[in-house]
């Protein structure tokens, strides 16, 4: 069963991750970036993948600092 779970954190966080190409809202892009990434995050732990974790990790901090960026260059504008 534990398997299985792992399986779909992977699954969902691949198609998220399709998903936010497709969209053209950026504010929307990102969030489903981050949530599909946090996803592929939890299942490359559970593979224990080092190259796929660090990845991941830079992945999701590179989109948290842009859409801060945008967020805060919107609220000044």
């Amino acid at each position: 069963m534990e398997i299985i779970i792992f399986k779909i954190f992977g699954i969902v966080g691949l198609i998220l991750l399709c998903d936010s190409i497709l969209v053209k809202k950026r504010k929307k892009r990102d969030i489903l970036t981050i949530i599909g990434g946090l996803a592929l995050l939890i299942y490359s732990i559970y593979l224990k993948d080092l190259i796929f974790i660090i990845l991941q990790t830079v992945y999701i901090s590179v989109t948290i600092f842009d859409y801060a960026r945008q967020f805060k260059k919107n609220k000044h504008a």
